[in-house]
């Protein structure tokens, strides 16, 4: 007897619920003295507190987008925007609060951290409660610490960078985080150095009727190197939560960085994320990118190519099942010249599930000799399911090398056949041909981490295929 879909969502090791016991909970809502309040309550500098209320006027001028995925049931009347939990941030495991440290025992970070992680952060809904990273690392100069002391201790740099690569008036909902954003990791890495080991942050949202706000600001300094590694998850709960954080990378004169993600938020989440990178001269952004979860997503991480000889490559995939509208995609414009961009997308929906892609390409004027590769497929297991692909490519100069290609289509019967006459059957044929088309993605995953977003496609898949 196959496993219905609420089945399917118990089996998610992700789906587990902690009591909602926290130290303080902002009431619902969205005005003034809420956002002066949070301002308050992290003891915060005046030029901040100011960004927020400057973000706070443009949230309030600014429409919802009259495009994507329908938006009407967001309401902030009904979420709290801050939710604070009952421990201070820790630098041993031991001292997390059992409640918590089991949390994130249960989700593998502390084994992470132990076995390959050069550097981790773990939130815990509103603000982070666990931060550690090597001694040897320190002492070369890399700063790896969550964004709030960040703020307290190296103002001069986060000011430089705070809000310079995603500006408050990007579009609504980054205007919303600017205004209550909460947690988040800063990480600065000096000329030279290469990071042998990731560094990775972990995002559980745990509390209903609650948003995440938090912000991640990187800065790769010249000719250093970083693999930075984004984890998120939340239970399910029957009403809306709202996950709304933004990324700023910064990646100087040849410099390199690989930023991964693997998001498994709860289907009752909005994933309405915010991510950008501004690369220098001879600098490269590498985006791998796995989406699972959240009733909606609208998610476009960007690439600007500012220097000359700058490269980008993205890597995605999303998975959209029963209920769900994943709008997902990549941007890139292309400044400097001699610029590279090579965009990968593969999405796969089931069940009645929407998969949208988005591409947005832009190479200007001066961007001569200017190269990309866009990429998107599309894979439907049933008849029931959606899946769209809408690029768009703005090219100002004739100088330009430029390929587009996508696919859409349903799961190859044929495929299926030959491989159940070779002893699968008809279940493990489909979810064989869902790992291979998915196989892009996975291979650029650290082992562990590969081997985590199998895991979630088998989650998908079980008992609900076809």
């Amino acid at each position: 007897m196959a496993k219905t879909e609420l089945d399917e969502l118990n089996t998610n090791i992700y789906d587990f619920k902690k009591k909602d016991d926290y130290a303080y909970k902002m009431k619902k809502g969205l005005n003034a003295n809420i956002v002066k309040e949070i301002s308050k309550q992290k003891n915060e500098p005046e030029w901040m507190l100011k960004l927020r209320l400057q973000a706070l006027e443009i949230y309030n001028k600014l429409s919802l987008p009259d495009w994507g995925p329908d938006l009407s049931e967001l309401d902030m009347n009904n979420l709290a925007t801050y939710v604070k939990p009952k421990s201070e941030q820790k630098s041993s495991w031991e001292q997390v609060p059992d409640d918590i440290k089991d949390t994130f025992e249960r989700l593998g970070i502390p084994k992470a951290e132990r076995d390959y992680l050069a550097g981790v952060g773990a939130q815990y809904d509103s603000e982070v409660v666990y931060h550690s990273i090597k001694d040897e690392l320190i002492k070369q100069g890399v700063i790896y610490t969550d964004i709030d002391t960040a703020i307290k201790e190296y103002p001069e740099m986060v000011k430089k960078y705070f809000s310079k690569c995603v500006p408050l008036a990007d579009h609504k909902f980054i205007a919303l985080h600017y205004a209550v954003f909460s947690g988040g990791s800063f990480v600065y890495v000096p000329k030279g150095k290469k990071l042998e080991m990731p560094l990775q942050s972990y995002y559980r949202l745990n509390s209903p009727e609650s948003g995440q706000f938090e912000h991640t600001l990187i800065v790769v300094d010249e000719g250093a190197s970083l693999h930075f590694i984004e984890g998120c998850s939340a239970p399910k709960y029957s009403k809306i939560n709202l996950h709304a954080g933004c990324v700023e990378l910064f990646v100087k004169k040849n410099g390199y960085l690989r930023y991964s993600t693997i998001e498994n938020w709860s289907k009752n989440m909005l994933n309405l994320n915010t991510k950008k990178a501004i690369i220098d001269s001879g600098g490269e952004v590498d985006w791998v990118s796995g989406s699972f979860g959240s009733k909606i997503s609208m998610l476009y991480p960007m690439s600007i190519l500012k220097g000359d000889n700058s490269k980008t490559e993205f890597t995605g995939i999303s998975f959209a099942g029963h209920g769900q509208n994943l709008d997902t995609g990549f941007k890139v414009v292309h400044i400097g010249k001699n610029t590279k961009s090579v965009i990968n997308s593969r999405s796969i929906s089931k069940n009645g599930g929407i998969s949208t892609y988005r591409s947005f390409v832009y190479v200007m004027k001066n961007a001569q000799n200017a190269k990309c590769s866009v990429s998107c497929d599309g894979l439907m297991l049933d008849s029931k399911s959606r899946s769209d692909t809408i690029p768009v490519s703005n090219i100002q100069n004739q100088s330009v090398v430029f390929s587009h290609e996508a696919t859409v289509g349903k799961i190859s019967e044929e495929a299926i056949f030959y491989l159940m006459t070779r002893g699968l059957s008809e279940e493990d044929a489909k979810a064989l041909i869902v790992k291979g088309f998915s196989n892009p993605v996975s291979k650029e995953l650290p082992m562990e981490y590969a081997v985590e977003m199998n895991r979630l496609i088998n989650l998908e898949l079980e008992g609900s295929i076809g």
